[in-house]
């Protein structure tokens, strides 16, 4: 009896009039040969989605791949019995290394595949491959400077480009060379712990088009208190009026301080620098987590939100504490009782941001030396129990 298995991927390459159908594969015949048998229901793919298949023999590797949604193998030429056994156990879409090609299920080619070492390979390859709309390149001992190259190379261009990556942070740099990356990376790898950390960091990328649901909130009170050792956050970003960070003094409420981006009669534009609190504070960073203030250093990430919710990771360069004064704002949201706190430099250069009006004039911060009473503010409400960062459900009381 024949044994018939979708073959759907959402990780198919992007060729245009190529890999448009779900595809089922016939593994009944004796020598294990696979065959198309039927085409049906179309389906989409996105330019803006970065792509990534999978080139391994390990099947916890694979396992955990289509598990997160990769389910697009490479497989030498001479491991179709590897493919059969897997498909038996999963949807895969696999396809076979073949003479510097890869070819799927009907032998139709579907990429190049060149290893490349130096710039004239990297010439000779574009010349050799103008007419396939998929390149796998191998960079071998290669890093950085190579992927920048090869995105420059094939910039408008129709092609999709993929490099082969042993690692996660590896595979980081070619997806984000010279900003826009390559189209995808092809994992090579025989670790599980390779695949989840590719997740976690697609998962991070996912937050910046995803909008946090910021909340006004309405000051209670502002108090001018004693000494305390600050934290002022440079970031190896620019920041826009607007932006800044997420902090509290409670992570169940976090306030969007301000960036230095503003010109005014004190001290000269930061726009990299939130003065952010105290070093008790806590700080959103990626995952949905939160940091204490005194826990960031040079390479850790930070959320940086602007007015609307939009989120975006940046990279923190330096941390600076001093002692400085310190002033105590409290908020409430509109009929809660619960009560935000956060403490701040007394300083007019740090202010919290103010919420987008529905018209006219568009204040972005009020500096905490001028904020009082019933002014507005922008506030993320969450839950407040944490454990090493991450959100847990237990009772907790905060005050």
């Amino acid at each position: 009896m024949a044994i018939v298995l979708p073959l759907l991927s959402v990780s198919h390459p992007k060729v245009p009039g190529k890999w448009k159908n779900c595809r089922y594969a016939d593994f009944s015949s004796k020598k294990g040969t696979i065959s198309r048998i039927n085409k049906m229901c179309a389906i989409t793919t996105s330019k803006s989605k970065k792509i990534v298949w999978i080139w391994t023999e390990n099947k916890q590797v694979m396992t955990a791949a289509v598990e997160r949604g990769w389910n697009t193998f490479i497989f030498p030429s001479n491991r179709q019995d590897l493919a059969l056994d897997w498909s038996s156990i999963a949807m895969i879409s696999p396809l076979f290394i073949e003479e510097g090609r890869l070819f799927d299920l009907e032998h139709q080619r579907v990429a190049a595949f060149a290893e490349v070492s130096s710039p004239q390979q990297l010439e000779q390859l574009q010349i050799l491959e103008e007419q396939a709309d998929n390149v796998v390149v191998d960079l071998l001992d290669w890093q950085v400077i190579p992927a920048e190259n090869i995105v420059a190379a094939f910039q408008g261009t129709q092609k999709t480009v993929l490099a082969v990556s042993k690692t996660q942070s590896e595979a980081q740099v070619f997806l984000e060379a010279l900003e826009h990356g390559l189209g995808g990376v092809v994992m090579k790898v025989e670790d599980v712990g390779a695949i989840l950390d590719l997740k976690g960091y697609f998962d991070r990328r996912h937050e910046v088009d995803s909008l946090l649901n910021l909340t006004k909130a309405k000051i209670t009170r502002v108090q001018v208190t004693g000494m305390g050792d600050r934290v002022c956050v440079d970031i190896c970003s620019l920041m826009r009026p607007g932006e800044g960070l997420l902090v509290g003094s409670f992570a169940r409420g976090l306030f969007l301080v301000h960036s230095e981006c503003l010109e005014s009669n004190y001290i000269s534009s930061r726009p990299f620098r939130v003065n952010a609190g105290p070093v008790h504070a806590y700080v959103a960073v990626p995952g949905g987590k939160t940091s204490y203030l005194s826990e960031l250093k040079s390479g850790k990430e930070v959320i940086v939100v602007d007015q609307r919710g939009m989120q975006r990771t940046a990279i923190v360069g330096r941390v600076k504490i001093e002692t400085r004064p310190l002033i105590l704002v409290e908020a409430k949201v509109e009929s809660e009782n619960e009560s935000y706190s956060i403490l701040l430099q007394n300083a007019e250069t740090v202010g919290l941001v103010s919420p987008l009006q529905d018209e006219g004039y568009q204040r972005t911060t009020i500096p905490v030396t001028s904020l009082k009473v019933g002014d507005e503010v922008c506030l993320l409400v969450q839950g407040g129990a944490r454990h090493t960062g991450i959100e847990i459900k237990e009772f907790i009381v905060e005050k």
